[in-house]
C-alpha cells in the first residue's frame, strides 16, 4: 500500500500518512537518481531555494525528462516545489512539469487559500492540456513562510480545496519576512513567534482533516535530536516530516510509524471495544476510553499494515 492512500476499515476510510518527504535539488541529476535508492515514502524535487536563479530552466527541462520516464521507485510519491505564485518563474516551473504527472505540488510562501485555488484553477488548466484526469495532482501548501500568512490559517477549513493534500509550516523564511536575526531561542527551541505559527497549523489541518507535515530539521548530523524531534511532533498530532538528507529518513520513518506499544495498545482497545458493541465508554487498565479512541486505534493498526512487514509485526 502506497503512503498517502485510502485503508479501508469497515465503513471508516482511513488515510495513510506520508511519514518522510526528502528535498532533492532539481538540477542534480546524481541526487535525483541517487534518490531512488532511499526509502522516503515521497520525494520533493525542488525548484525553489535548491536551484540558483541561473539554473531555473535546466532544472524544469531535468524534472520534466525525470517525471516522464517513470524512474522512481513504485510506491515513492514524486513531489515539486515550484517557485512562489509571485514569482513568474511558478508558470514555468508548471508548465514544464505537469505532463509528468507528478503526485503533488509543494506550494512556498502561500499567503491563504486563495493562492491555493489560484494553483488549482492553473493544475485544471495543465491537466486539461495534457488530457490528464482533473484532480489527479495534489497540493501541499507551506502557510507560515509570510507575515500575513499566519492571519488566514483559519480560513482553510472552509475554503473547499478538493486538492489539499495537507499543510506544512516553515521557520526560515519567515524570519527573513520579519526580519528576525533568529528564529531560535538560546535553548535551541522555537522561539514564541515560531513555535505560534507551528500549532496554528497543526489545528488548521486538522480541522480540514488533511495530513500535517512538520518542518525540515536542520542539523542532519545530529540524528538523535531528529529522533526525539519526530517523536515529540507525532505525540502532537503531526503525521510526517521533511529531511533535507537521506540520512534522516530512516529516523522519520520509524518515528512515524507505530511501535510494538502502540499497536499491542491499539488492539487492547479494539478488542475492549468488540467486546462491548453497544458501550460509548469503556475502562481499561482504570482510564476511560470512548469512541475517538476507537477511531485513533484503528488508525495505528492501519499504519501498522501500510508499513510494517507481516515477518517484523511479532518480533
Amino acid at each position: 500500500m502506497q503512503a498517502g492512500g485510502p485503508y479501508a476499515e469497515g465503513e471508516c476510510v482511513m488515510i495513510i500518512p506520508t511519514r518522510s518527504i526528502l528535498f532533492v535539488p532539481g538540477d542534480s541529476e546524481r541526487k535525483i537518481i541517487k534518490s531512488q535508492d532511499v526509502e522516503a515514502d515521497a520525494i520533493v524535487l525542488d525548484l525553489e531555494d535548491a536551484v540558483a536563479q541561473g539554473r531555473k530552466a535546466v532544472a524544469r527541462e531535468m524534472i520534466a525528462n525525470y517525471l516522464k520516464g517513470g524512474a522512481s521507485k513504485p510506491g515513492t510519491k514524486l513531489w515539486v516545489r515550484i517557485n512562489p505564485l509571485s514569482d513568474p518563474e511558478s508558470l514555468a516551473d508548471l508548465a514544464a512539469v505537469v505532463a509528468g504527472r507528478p503526485d503533488g505540488i509543494l506550494l512556498p510562501k502561500t499567503n491563504g487559500p486563495a493562492d491555493v485555488l489560484r494553483l488549482s484553477h492553473y493544475l485544471d488548466a495543465l491537466e486539461t492540456r495534457e488530457a490528464l484526469p482533473l484532480g489527479g495532482i495534489s497540493i501541499l501548501p507551506v502557510v507560515t513562510e509570510t507575515a500575513q500568512a499566519p492571519f488566514s490559517l483559519g480560513s482553510y477549513q472552509n475554503a473547499n480545496l478538493a486538492r489539499l493534500f495537507g499543510l506544512t509550516w516553515g521557520a526560515e523564511d519567515l524570519s527573513a519576512a520579519l526580519g528576525a536575526s533568529t528564529n531560535k531561542e538560546e535553548d535551541g527551541r522555537w522561539s514564541l513567534t515560531y513555535r505560534t505559527v507551528r500549532s496554528l497549523t497543526l489545528l488548521a489541518a486538522k480541522s480540514c482533516g488533511v495530513q500535517v507535515i512538520e518542518t525540515l530539521y536542520d542539523d542532519y548530523r545530529d540524528l538523535e535530536g531528529l529522533r526525539k524531534s519526530c517523536l515529540a511532533a507525532r505525540r502532537e498530532g503531526f503525521t510526517g516530516r521533511f529531511a533535507i538528507h537521506p540520512d534522516q529518513v530512516v529516523i522519520i520513518n520509524e518515528a512515524f510509524t507505530p511501535n510494538a506499544d502502540d499497536v499491542s495498545f491499539a488492539e487492547r482497545v479494539i478488542a475492549a471495544f468488540a467486546a462491548e458493541p453497544d458501550a460509548g465508554a469503556i475502562g481499561i487498565g482504570g482510564k476511560m476510553f470512548d469512541r475517538p479512541h476507537l477511531e485513533q486505534a484503528k488508525k495505528v493498526l492501519a499504519m501498522r499494515d501500510a508499513f510494517v512487514p507481516d515477518r517484523d509485526r511479532h518480533s
